[in-house]
């Protein structure tokens, strides 16, 4: 299944979850998302680690957003960005944000570029909420065994 196809130059908007971020230059930041239409994205978000940024802690591992993106050459621009789920139940312990930062990473690694995943991101977003709910790690067990099994790695 091949992603929507989007010109340069376009703006679209998806759901996502924050992968992991870079810094880039001195106030902005490389944003790697897991877009429930369009996989796995890297986007510019442009000053967001300026302490006046308008989305900059949106932004964050683990964030659950909605988000405008224009479509670029080589990398993606975030143009706004809205919480859907909030961060705060996962920074609320340290064991949630563990076992969030764990099953983000094995997201990371299992998901390609530009190539839709839906059930991935769907899974991903579900473990997520139930983390920030109950934390424990079964939750983390399961999801890995679930996403090795969707993969076809199942033992």
């Amino acid at each position: 299944m091949s992603s929507p196809a989007v010109a340069n130059g376009e703006l679209y908007r998806d759901r996502a979850v924050i992968l992991r971020t870079y810094k880039l230059r001195e106030s902005d930041r490389i944003v790697v998302l897991l877009t429930q239409r369009f996989g796995k994205v890297r986007a510019v978000a442009k000053g967001v680690r300026r302490t006046n940024s308008k989305f900059g802690s949106r932004l964050e591992p683990m964030s659950h957003v909605e988000v405008l993106l224009r479509k670029g050459r080589d990398l993606d621009l975030v143009s706004q960005a809205e919480s859907v789920d909030g961060l705060t139940p996962m920074l609320s312990s340290l064991d949630r944000a563990a076992q969030g930062m764990a099953v983000v990473e094995a997201a990371d690694q299992l998901s390609l570029e530009g190539e839709p995943d839906e059930r991935l991101y769907t899974m991903l977003v579900g473990v997520l909420r139930t983390i920030g709910e109950s934390p424990s790690p079964l939750n983390v067990a399961a999801f890995f065994w679930k996403v090795l099994a969707m993969s076809g790695l199942s033992p």
